[in-house]
């Protein structure tokens, strides 16, 4: 039995299937048995609730909110971690002081860190999609993860509104129930700062609007428009493959004039739509680079090498001089993300590797869905979800590393595939017995259990049966890994009176995922400001910089990490007698 379940550890298989799904799925069997007592009135009440669209809309908004506050006791405000979280911090704080960059600082190298420019002006890399939305969050109800709560439920209920132009509106709520109980409380897209409910949400404006404008609704148009400026905010380069996919949608048409000029009169609302995000692109472009045209991400790949697509080159920039700090950050970046020319063997195993992170958007019982699914392939429109699916796994493949968020303008799509699966599973008849809508109904209640047994867990967080079972919890992302250390220490910083200064020293083989200097956007003007440790004289200068700040020094990679007052070293004197 041990061998079965080794067998399918993560990793080792090619789905990504682990013990805990096993785990799960057995469990959610004894959870199905209490489902099919109530589905005498599950059912009536959840038909009923389908019809009535803004009902729908407005619960599965809610629905992942209210349960994420309720672990709020056990399970707090997550704390960020991850240098792409701050990158999104950054944006954020920017955006909340109502400008797309700031001015460089004028000790610049005590604050490179990664993926942070620190010239021609001191901004993140990132795109201002994910930054918008915590910035929106931060303003209204005074926390970035607000914000992260807003995105969720906007995808929690524009999941409802796009199946609702692709299926009936009873299978429109099973999708939208899924995606709650998939993406919503126990998922890292709203247990992090990194994003992905951004992308999605446009990814569900596109497709929700694509039938409603082969029905000749033309208002849909400014959703068309509207969705894929989002996705240009949020992710420039997959907004040039949800691009290709709208333009696949519609290539069937192209042959017939009528259908051709019912497009011509849509495409100047969809543009119209997309004009702002284009031009707030434009703009921030230039406000960060300098340029119109240059990306944020595309400069720093020119100034540090990275991030790295296939090759990184030995010096990124051999006429520009690059300081002490920089060369410093560019080896460890190169290091981590590694060297070498790709190749097409390489890049197709890249591709069969990947197949196993798509377990994150499924629950296991929903793969009998995907493979029914393929009985929908006889209908031009699925076929295209498909090639759709394709166009972001091919295209996103030439980016070495893959989490996720990226593809998660397509989210919404493989909920379809799932839903399409099994309203076909429910059509099945043996001898004229139903059999097939009962096995539908099953599968979604074994993902409905599965939830619940998780989602209790984390409610009972601390009895001793959840502690004994989370060792088996593989793909929910609540924060139990919260930056414990990171945390005590900003407690520490927290509680010192006055404003504080800290230097970070980093031992040799620091491993460059765990950064530590991350600031506010207006660095001078925060309680605590994160400095690198660049020996006693260069300190010295910073010091006198800000003479009114308690001094501290940050040692990460002691053991345990220890935070203590900044002592200076004695200067030695190499001048001589």
């Amino acid at each position: 039995m041990f061998r079965i379940f080794q067998s399918f550890a993560p990793f080792q298989n090619p789905l990504g299937f682990g013990a805990s799904d096993f785990l799960e799925l057995a469990l959610a069997v004894m959870l199905v048995v209490a489902a099919l007592a109530w589905r005498s009135w599950i059912e009536p009440l959840g038909a009923r609730l389908a019809q009535r669209t803004g009902w729908c809309i407005v619960m599965l908004a809610a629905l992942p909110v209210v349960l994420r506050l309720a672990l709020l006791p056990h399970h707090p405000v997550p704390s960020p971690e991850i240098y792409d979280e701050f990158g999104h911090l950054l944006v954020a704080d920017t955006l909340r002081h109502w400008r797309l960059a700031n001015p460089p600082h004028s000790l610049h190298q005590f604050f490179e860190t990664l993926f942070v420019l620190q010239d021609p002006s001191y901004s993140s890399i990132y795109p201002i999609g994910q930054g918008i939305m915590l910035a929106l969050g931060w303003m209204i109800l005074g926390h970035p993860w607000a914000g992260v709560l807003l995105s969720v439920a906007a995808f929690s209920a524009l999941s409802y509104w796009m199946l609702r132009a692709w299926t009936t509106p009873a299978w429109a709520l099973a999708g939208g129930m899924l995606a709650v109980i998939q993406f919503g409380p126990l998922n890292a897209w709203m247990n992090s700062y990194w994003g992905g409910a951004v992308s999605a949400s446009a990814g569900c404006l596109v497709f929700g609007s694509l039938p409603r404008l082969r029905e000749g609704i033309r208002r849909n148009g400014v959703w068309l428009g509207f969705g894929l400026g989002l996705q240009l905010l949020a992710r420039p380069f997959e907004f040039v493959l949800l691009s290709a996919g709208v333009l696949l949608y519609f290539l069937p048409v192209l042959r017939r004039r009528e259908e051709l000029r019912r497009l011509a009169r849509i495409a100047p609302l969809a543009m119209l739509a997309l004009a702002p995000a284009i031009g707030l692109t434009l703009l921030h472009n230039r406000q960060v680079t300098g340029s119109w045209t240059t990306l944020p991400y595309l400069l720093s790949r020119y100034q540090y090498g990275v991030p790295a697509t296939f090759t990184v080159q030995p010096n990124p920039a051999p006429h520009r001089e690059l300081t002490q700090t920089q060369q410093l950050i560019y080896s460890m970046q190169t290091g981590f993300h590694g060297r070498g020319t790709d190749t097409i063997a390489s890049y197709f195993g890249r591709l069969e590797y990947r197949v196993r992170f798509y377990r994150f958007f499924f629950f296991a019982p929903l793969y009998i869905a995907l493979a029914a699914f393929l009985a929908a392939l006889r209908e031009f429109r699925f076929v295209w979800v498909v090639l759709t699916l394709l166009i972001f796994a091919i295209g996103g493949n030439f980016y070495p590393f893959f989490f996720p968020h990226y593809i998660a303008a397509v989210t919404s799509l493989l909920l379809l595939a799932g839903v399409t699966g099994l309203e076909w599973i429910s059509r099945l008849a043996i001898r004229g017995w139903p059999v097939g809508r009962e096995a539908a109904l099953l599968i979604i209640f074994l993902c409905a259990a599965q939830f619940a047994f998780w989602y209790g867990l984390h409610i009972f967080d601390t009895a001793e049966f959840s502690v004994a079972l989370r060792q088996y919890e593989t793909w929910d992302a609540i924060n139990h890994r919260n930056p414990e250390e990171r945390i005590a220490f900003n407690s520490q910083l927290a509680q010192t009176p006055g404003q504080q200064l800290v230097f970070v020293r980093y031992w040799p083989h620091h491993p460059v995922q765990e950064e530590w200097v991350f600031n506010a956007a207006d660095i001078d003007g925060a309680r605590v400001v994160w400095a690198l440790d660049l020996g006693p004289v260069e300190n010295e200068k910073l010091r006198r910089y800000y003479p009114g700040r308690t001094a501290w020094r940050l040692e990460p990679d002691a053991r345990p990490p220890k935070l203590s007052p900044y002592q200076p070293e004695p200067l030695l004197n190499i001048e001589g007698p």
